[in-house]
């Protein structure tokens, strides 16, 4: 944990955004003591997000000593709570039940999700690990739910994709990967790439965000906002410690600029990461360890005034 940081449900600082506008951050009812990360909104006023699948009597279902985690839906409430909390609908056909984060497309007809091809039917060719993460595309069928999971062309077995976060517009996939080799390779443990949507499940193959955006630590769950604002988590060395919450602005030549650290109460001492706001920019969600929490990751609520 990082330590006790100055911070309160209702704690005013600047954002970042103009020097007229405040935010506030408060935990949620939501939280307890198991993880709750990889946050995403979905229609209809509904937030996405990842955590422990649970049994008929509510217990933790494990995979050897490890809980397994899957996607949950809930509805956002007006003081920021998710409230009518169920498990995402997935075709009980799938093999897929390792999810670590998701995404929904503007539309909500497609859901990118990151999972690995442990205890699955399919598996490619050749040596790799089976804990490697990939990305995967599936489609929903009324009465079935989320089906004919495809993984995403561009994705080889023997490194790792996660984090999928797609634009407004549908054209891009911005994602954390491990790539290496060749000029787009990735400088840290992970760094941010994207991708073109070309459609029919086609896409360009992956380019690195460079430096302005990617460092030599890890940068993980990047969001693109509806301003083509990125956010991100990276645990380099000029932050408040452990990973810390991130903002690169895209220019009008669709260049990233020179990402910059967001403040306390948004940042702390512990990991910060799963930033994400709504397309009108006033509100959001984003996922803490910080030491006033209940569980593993806990979510946490902001508003922007």
């Amino acid at each position: 944990m990082k330590g006790i940081v100055c911070f309160f449900s209702s704690l005013y600082c600047l954002f970042g955004f103009s020097q007229s506008e405040h935010f506030t951050v408060k935990s949620i009812s939501l939280n307890d003591e198991k993880p709750h990360f990889g946050l995403s909104f979905a229609q209809n006023n509904q937030v996405l997000f990842t955590s422990y699948l649970l049994n008929k009597n509510g217990k933790v279902k494990t995979y050897l000593t490890d809980g397994i985690l899957s996607l949950y839906l809930g509805d956002k409430t007006e003081s920021g709570d998710i409230s009518n909390v169920k498990p995402l609908l997935i075709d009980s056909k799938e093999d897929i039940w390792h999810i670590t984060s998701a995404f929904l497309s503007t539309d909500g007809k497609k859901l990118y999700v990151t999972t690995n091809y442990i205890n699955r039917k399919s598996k490619p060719k050749g040596d790799f690990k089976e804990t490697n993460f990939h990305i995967e595309i599936a489609e929903y069928i009324e009465g079935i739910g989320w089906t004919n999971f495809k993984v995403l062309p561009f994705c080889k077995p023997q490194y790792s994709y996660a984090h999928p976060s797609l634009s407004s517009d549908g054209k891009t996939l911005y994602f954390t990967a491990n790539i290496r080799g060749g000029k787009e390779m990735a400088k840290g443990p992970s760094d941010i790439f994207k991708v073109d949507v070309l459609g029919e499940n086609t896409y360009s193959e992956p380019k690195n965000l460079g430096s302005q955006v990617n460092s030599y630590s890890g940068e993980m769950f990047p969001f693109i906002s509806h301003t083509n604002t990125l956010y991100f988590a990276s645990n380099r060395s000029n932050g408040f410690g452990g990973f810390d919450i991130y903002k690169s602005e895209m220019n009008e030549k669709g260049v990233f600029q020179k990402a910059e650290i967001l403040p306390q109460p948004i940042n702390s001492k512990a990991d910060d990461v799963c930033f994400v706001i709504d397309e009108t920019e006033t509100l959001g969600y984003f996922s803490s360890k910080r030491e006033e929490g209940k569980g593993e990751d806990d979510i946490y609520y902001f508003t922007v005034e």
